[in-house]
């Protein structure tokens, strides 16, 4: 089958499961239709996981998949220095604050804030279990415009079949298993985790579907997604 029919089927595919959820992207992301944002900011992530480098690992993900909606997202490395010369690395000290230092200091219409709640790994199931919520907070009005709790189960196993190996074949699988998840490389994890939970984010001013995909499926605010390394 050609690339471009295999792209075609999945996009459709994934349109069936998004109007199977029961409503469209200007129900859902009413606020998003309204603001129209254009250039997005995003902040240094709120890691409350007990994975230390989590934080990194959301950071540097999390701009092509806005980028790739549409939208104008300000370079996260030169974002990042000017956010700690300013003393504003952490997150926590601007979610329920007044944004509008940053549309002053970056011309930014959205500043996107991260909390990511766990990040937990089974070397048994070969899984990383991950949630974290979304918040896309206007810096005009400090109105949340866009908004999601996403649990994410990441399947990090090699992929190999124990078939015909007995308990022995299954045991060395498992074992496998367990050294490729303790050992993968968790930004691809990351980034697949941004791209599964902003995949029905509304089209930005840059994307040519941009104010037509209003009817489109979307997902809640809530969503349990499974993906892979």
């Amino acid at each position: 089958m050609k690339k471009s029919a295999i792209i075609t089927l999945a996009a459709v595919f994934s349109a069936l499961i998004f109007a199977s959820c029961g409503t469209t992207k200007n129900l859902a992301f009413p606020k998003m239709y309204e603001e129209d944002p254009l250039v997005m900011l995003i902040m240094p992530p709120i890691n409350n996981s007990t994975a230390a480098d989590a934080k990194d690992y959301f950071y540097t993900t999390m701009s092509v998949p806005v980028a790739e909606a549409g939208y104008y997202v300000l370079p996260p490395a030169m974002t990042l220095a000017t956010l700690q010369k300013e003393s504003a690395y952490d997150s926590e000290m601007f979610m329920n604050g007044d944004l509008k230092k940053f549309k002053d200091m970056f011309g930014a219409d959205v500043a996107i804030f991260t909390v990511i709640k766990s990040w937990d790994k089974s070397y048994i199931g070969s899984t990383i279990i991950i949630e974290v919520e979304y918040i896309f907070k206007s810096t005009k009005t400090n109105e949340v415009v866009f908004n999601r709790d996403a649990t994410i189960r990441c399947d990090t196993s090699t992929g190999v079949s124990a078939s015909g190996g007995g308990l022995l074949g299954a045991l060395v699988v498992a074992a496998a298993d367990a050294v490729k998840t303790a050992v993968t490389d968790y930004v691809p994890v990351a980034r697949s985790c941004n791209n599964s939970a902003l995949s029905d984010l509304p089209f930005g001013k840059y994307h040519p579907m941009h104010g037509a995909d209003g009817a489109e499926g979307a997902m809640g605010t809530r969503v349990n997604l499974s993906t892979s390394r």
